[in-house]
Parts: C-alpha cells; sequence; structure tokens
C-alpha cells in the first residue's frame, strides 16, 4: 500500500496539523496581547504627543517646546520618554538620545541605551520623526523595551514550542496510526482468511466496547450469517446432486439391460439415451468435483509432486488423441521441477488443459505443452493456435458451463476449466488466460 493513500498515515497528519496549528494559534494569540496591543498603546500615546509638541513649536515656539520637552523628560512614567530638537540652522537644543538616525518624516525604532556608572541600561525607543517647514527637526519617542524583550521572548519560544508540538504531534500520530493500522491489519487478515475459502475466519475482539469491537462483531455476525447461508446452499446442492444421481444410474442401467435384450427395434435410440444419461453423470461428478474443492471439502494429498514427471505423464496419455487430429504435441519440461501439492488433482487440471487445447484446435496444428522455473516460481504454459478467446471473455472462461461462442459448436461440458481454476486456486497458484497470436495460451504458476 501507498504511505500517501493509507487511513493511519493520513489520520496521523491532520494530527499533526491540528497539534501545530493550534498551538501557532496560541502563539498568535498571545503576541496580540502580549506585544501588539501594548505597541499600539504606545503608538498612539507617541502620536498625540508628537502632535501635541509639534503644535507648541509653530504656535508658542522654540523655548516653549524645549520647557515642554525638558518637563515631559522630568515626568515619571512607565514608558520613559526620549526627545530630539534640532533648530533651523541644525544645531542641537536638546535631546536625551545618544545617537539618531537620519530625517525620515515617519515612524523610527532608535536604540536609546544610556551608561550609569560605566553600565549599560538597555532601551529601544518608538519614534515618531517630524521635519518642520523651516528646517528644525523634532524626534518624540517612548521607550518600548519590555515590548521588545518580550517580543524576542515570544518568537525564540514559539519556535521552539512548535518544533516541540510538532514533534509531539508526529509521535502521537504515529501511535495513533499505529493502532488504528494494527486494528485494521486483524479485520483485512479475517476478510482475507475467507476469500480464500475459509469460512471460519473471524475478526478477534478486545472486549473494549470501542468503535473498533462493535466493527468487529458487525462482520463476525455478517460472516455468520454467511456461512449459514452458504452451508444451507452446500447441503441442498449435495442432497440435489445425490438424489439425481441414484435415478440416473438406475435409469442408464435400465436402457443398457433393454438395449442388451433386443426387444426393440429402437436400438439406436436406447444408445443415445443411454448416452445422454452417462453425458449427465458426468455433469453431475464433475459439479460435485469443483465444489467440493472450491469450498475446502475435497480431502487434498498434499506432498511433494514430481511436477516434471507428471507433465510428461500427462503429455503422453494425449499423444494418441493429438495424433488423431494431426496435430503436433510439443512438450518443452524443464527437468527436476517439483512443487508442492495434490498430484491427482494437478494431473487432472493438466489433462484438461490439453483436452481444450488439442479439442479446440485445428486439425494439423500445433499444441505446446512447457514448464520451466521463472522468477515468479514455476510456470507451466498450455498453448494452441486455435480460434482462441476475445480478451472481453476470458474472464468468464472459469464459469460453470460458460462456453465462448466461438467453441460453442464443439462438444464439452463448460466444465474443464472451472475445474482447472478451482484446482489452481486450491493450490494458492495463479492462472491466467492469454491471447497465443494465434490461439490461446494458458499460464499456471506455482508461486515458491
Amino acid at each position: 500500500m501507498r504511505l500517501p493513500a493509507s487511513l493511519p498515515f493520513r489520520l496521523a497528519l491532520v494530527y499533526v496539523l491540528l497539534f501545530a496549528g493550534s498551538t501557532a494559534f496560541l502563539a498568535g494569540v498571545t503576541y496580540l496581547i502580549v506585544i501588539k496591543r501594548p505597541f499600539i498603546e504606545a503608538q498612539e500615546l507617541v502620536r498625540r504627543e508628537a502632535d501635541d509638541l509639534a503644535d507648541t513649536y509653530v504656535v508658542e515656539g522654540q523655548q516653549a517646546l524645549v520647557a515642554r520637552l525638558e518637563a515631559r523628560e522630568r515626568h515619571s512614567d512607565p514608558r520613559k520618554a526620549f526627545h530630539l530638537f534640532i533648530a533651523p540652522g541644525g544645531k542641537v537644543v536638546t535631546t536625551n538620545l545618544p545617537s539618531w538616525p537620519q530625517p525620515s518624516n515617519g515612524w523610527l525604532r532608535v536604540e536609546a541605551d544610556l551608561y550609569a556608572d560605566g553600565e549599560e541600561d538597555d532601551h529601544e525607543a518608538l519614534s515618531l520623526d517630524h521635519v518642520f517647514e523651516d528646517g528644525a527637526r523634532l524626534l518624540v519617542g517612548r521607550d518600548i523595551e519590555d515590548i521588545t524583550d518580550s517580543e524576542l521572548s515570544l518568537r525564540q519560544a514559539a519556535s521552539w514550542i512548535i518544533g516541540v508540538a510538532t514533534l509531539l504531534g508526529l509521535g502521537g500520530g504515529a501511535l495513533i496510526g499505529r493502532v488504528i493500522s494494527r486494528r485494521l491489519d486483524v479485520v483485512a487478515s479475517a476478510a482475507r482468511r475467507v476469500i480464500g475459502g475459509d469460512l471460519s475466519g473471524r475478526v478477534p475482539t478486545r472486549g473494549t466496547g470501542d468503535d473498533f469491537d462493535q466493527l468487529s462483531a458487525t462482520l463476525n455476525h455478517m460472516l455468520d450469517r454467511i456461512e449459514e447461508l452458504m452451508e444451507s446452499v452446500r447441503r441442498v446442492s449435495d442432497n440435489v446432486a445425490h438424489e439425481l444421481r441414484t435415478p440416473l444410474s438406475r435409469l442408464r442401467g435400465n436402457l443398457e439391460a433393454l438395449a442388451q435384450s433386443g426387444a426393440t427395434g429402437e436400438t439406436g435410440l436406447l444408445e443415445d439415451t443411454i448416452g445422454e444419461a452417462g453425458r449427465l453423470e458426468a455433469i453431475f461428478d464433475a459439479v460435485l468435483r469443483i465444489a467440493r474443492i472450491e469450498s475446502g471439502r475435497h480431502a487434498v494429498e498434499a506432498g511433494p509432486v514430481d511436477l516434471s514427471t507428471l507433465l510428461a505423464d500427462a503429455a503422453e496419455l494425449y499423444q494418441p488423441a493429438a495424433e488423431d487430429r494431426g496435430q503436433h504435441l510439443h512438450v518443452d519440461v524443464e527437468p527436476g521441477l517439483t512443487v508442492a501439492g495434490d498430484r491427482d488433482l494437478i494431473f487432472q487440471a493438466i489433462c484438461n488443459l490439453l483436452d481444450n487445447a488439442i479439442k479446440y484446435g485445428p486439425v494439423g496444428g500445433e499444441v505446446a505443452l512447457s514448464a520451466r522455473r521463472g522468477p515468479a516460481g514455476i510456470e507451466i504454459t498450455v498453448a494452441d493456435d486455435g480460434p482462441g478467446i476475445a480478451e472481453e471473455e476470458r474472464r468468464r472462461v472459469t464459469e460453470r458451463f460458460y462456453r465462448a461462442p466461438a467453441t460453442a459448436d464443439t462438444p464439452g461440458y463448460g466444465l474443464g476449466l472451472s475445474l482447472v481454476a478451482a484446482v489452481a486456486e486450491r493450490h494458492r497458484s495463479a492462472l491466467s488466460f492469454l491471447d497465443g497470436n494465434p490461439g490461446l495460451l494458458v499460464r499456471w504458476i506455482f508461486r515458491d
């Protein structure tokens, strides 16, 4: 599974984003309360003072302005007052700033560190610079060193908090994702058992009563119901098949006895009827065998199977049938191939594939049986040069009684490939039908 498409990964990512986002939001609110709001208040205070002092200079003159600036400096205030006044000729008339920048006619943040007894007292002045028409310059400010310190501290703390919050969020998200992933894996494992034919597979519960336990209980109830219905269908199918097989056998026996007694002149009709009864018996036998293999009720003799020898025996068995149709049966089997499984079932499946290839291949055509060990495992192929099967029909060829339109006129029950598919599924192997260009190529892979 791709990581970005994983539900636990996405939940962990959302958890981290929410965690980091909420931390950033709290840091923003703190900034507004601790930094932005006091800064705006200090800015408004400086603006009012600067406007008032500028009016004083314009209306009352330089002496009145200097008097007010010096009185402002002496006035006790939580935010120390700073000022600079330069006369039109460029002479500094009064100031308590150690240095100042060039004129700007706007807001400035000026370093206003003061020294006393060899010790430095840090200050930063939020100042409004104003240049009058006569060339005089007025700089009015208030100390915002506490705001600057708080801003620096908040920035440092925010970077640490967001970093730590992100790490905690990643850890918490990973933990949550791991817990969810484990619970989902348990559900998926039970589902795979059921898909594999084991209808007894159930999702274990922890007894916590949480959402996953409720989901598991619901799935188990559904599986109980499915198993019950499937068992009911199986019983009915078995009963019907067994009930029909007995009268069919009796019918065939009676017809054979009647044909041998010569009691009727319709010997040909009796032989046809006997043949149809035999055909019905063969169909019922095949359907029952497929059903038992698919449901796991067929006793599988699991063990090492000499596949090379088995394929050679199957080819030898069908060589006469191929010669009767003038076909060349080409066999290319790598020696020493061994798989684990039921020899009889594998042999029957190979025989069905060879029978189909010979039956549906053209007279005088080619049939190829090959086997070798490849990257994915041991690969068996059976190919013919007949009409093949259209791509849109290949997914249906393993359905019981399905006959492809191109082969509908050829005698058969439509059960051969169904049995092959059941045997392949029973051995956890991969069966595929491909274009032989021309004809059909059947690939059967036993994974290592």
